[in-house]
């Protein structure tokens, strides 16, 4: 006897009992979508735009450029979260999942760039939007051959990746503190106020920092989903009447942005891709595990044809919706975890709701008052934030690794994994009289931590 698609799921997982008001497939009236979506953007705003300010930033991109990339993020994720919510045939998993500018590609670009040599600005961000989509495939491929990878991407092997990227943001949030690279060229006998490293410097990232931790620590919802912003605009003010904040670098700013796809051109750089790829096999395990949780909140099942058909789909939006990012002056996109825990509080599971989300989002990249805005924050302003932030990535790693049994062999593979990592991150030039070809595919500790990462998993993880 045959059953059907639907009859299987109900016998693999029972449905589950939730306390939501609206379900996946509700549609709320127009006005609690729109209050329960800015909810949402409230929340991620400040993640979307974060990661091209950082870029910008380390690789010394002008403000006019900045303020383009910010507007492209923010255009660039409305669609991706569009696609993920609606879904079209296999792609998507229609959820209600939030996709945003991944902080997991930051290191891997920032260290491969950084050194740009005499490139222009323009071939700089060509080679980087072209090496994103290239790379972006192989998230596409993890999601057809997902029952496959997850048995060489452990969560094991993930928790040390994750960790990675966090350890390694860390050290470009502490640069960011002190002033910035540009601070660094400033001598402190001439201008100790704006040197590298100086008190007012390191007070103005203090202040947000410790802004953002009081207001996180506040019983209110709303106060703590906001926390991050209204830290970043106490900073701002600060700076503001400081004098630390020009508003003329804006230059010319017109009435609305307009895409432009391929502004820049297309580019290419092995060592860049080598690493990006790697993170967009990590990404996948990252979004398999939020799709998951995703699931489980919307009393969906977390076993199952149905299930396993959302994930693929979900992982399928991502590698496609960070490939059209790179289309459009963006960098990749992933799916953001702490919209699940929006969707507890506001007990609001409704897919529709991802619709308004991405029109809010699409609207507001379409005002490059917004990205300029952005665009001349004080490095230390954006440094005590993402201080903060970076170190939550790096602790969500190493709540991955303790969830998993830690015996002898898995200390082995810690311990080699982040010994490399680590190891070229703090010591750059300790690969330099290797061939070019391995200095640049191992330049950054995030590629190298997580090759090493997965080589150890195979070799010393074999059954006894």
């Amino acid at each position: 006897m045959q059953i059907t698609e639907k009859e299987a799921d109900d016998i693999i997982q029972p449905i589950q009992k939730t306390d939501l008001i609206y379900q996946i497939e509700d549609k709320p009236p127009f006005r609690e979508s729109v209050f329960a979506a800015l909810q949402h953007l409230l929340a991620i705003f400040v993640a979307i735009i974060t990661p091209p300010l950082i870029i910008s930033k380390a690789l010394d991109f002008s403000a006019e450029t900045t303020g383009f990339l910010v507007s492209m993020a923010l255009l660039a994720s409305g669609i991706s979260t569009f696609i993920q919510c609606r879904r079209f045939g296999p792609v998507g998993c229609g959820l209600l999942c939030i996709q945003g500018t991944s902080f997991s590609f930051i290191g891997a670009l920032t260290a491969s760039f950084a050194a740009r040599g005499d490139m222009t600005e323009a071939a700089v961000l060509a080679a980087i939007f072209g090496v994103c989509i290239a790379a972006a495939p192989v998230e596409m491929i993890v999601s057809r051959l997902l029952k496959y990878t997850k048995k060489i991407i452990t969560p094991l092997v993930s928790g040390i990746v994750v960790t990675m990227i966090g350890l390694s943001l860390i050290k470009v949030a502490i640069i960011s503190c002190g002033g910035g690279f540009a601070a660094m060229a400033v001598d402190p006998a001439v201008d100790p106020d704006n040197a590298f490293g100086s008190f007012q410097n390191l007070g103005l990232a203090l202040l947000v920092l410790v802004s953002i931790i009081i207001l996180n620590s506040i019983r209110n919802k709303y106060v703590r989903m906001s926390s991050i912003i209204i830290g970043l605009v106490i900073g701002y003010v600060v700076a503001y009447f400081s004098g630390l904040i020009d508003f003329s670098a804006m230059g010319e700013v017109g009435a609305l942005t307009i895409p432009q796809p391929f502004k820049y051109g297309l580019g290419f750089d092995l060592s860049a891709f080598i690493a990006v790829a790697l993170i967009y096999f990590i990404t996948s395990i990252e979004a398999y595990g939020d799709i998951t949780a995703n699931s489980m909140i919307g009393g969906e099942p977390i076993e199952g044809p149905k299930f396993m058909k959302r994930v693929q789909g979900g992982i399928l939006a991502d590698g496609i919706n960070s490939a059209v990012a790179g289309v459009f002056n963006s960098f990749p996109n992933s799916i953001f975890a702490q919209n699940n825990g929006l969707i507890q509080l506001t007990g609001v599971a409704s897919r529709h709701v991802g619709y308004y989300i991405a029109a809010f989002l699409v609207i507001l990249s379409a005002f490059p008052f917004i990205g300029g805005v952005f665009s001349i924050m004080p490095e230390p302003v954006l440094g005590g934030a993402t201080l903060l932030m970076f170190g939550t990535v790096a602790a969500s790693g190493i709540r991955i690794i303790a969830s998993q049994n830690i015996d002898r062999k898995a200390i082995l593979v810690l311990a080699v994994s982040f010994a490399c990592g680590l190891g070229v991150e703090l010591v750059p030039n300790i690969l330099a009289q290797t061939p070019d070809i391995i200095n640049r595919i191992f330049s950054s500790g995030i590629a190298t931590g997580g090759v090493v990462a997965i080589l150890a998993n195979v070799v010393i993880r074999i059954k006894d």
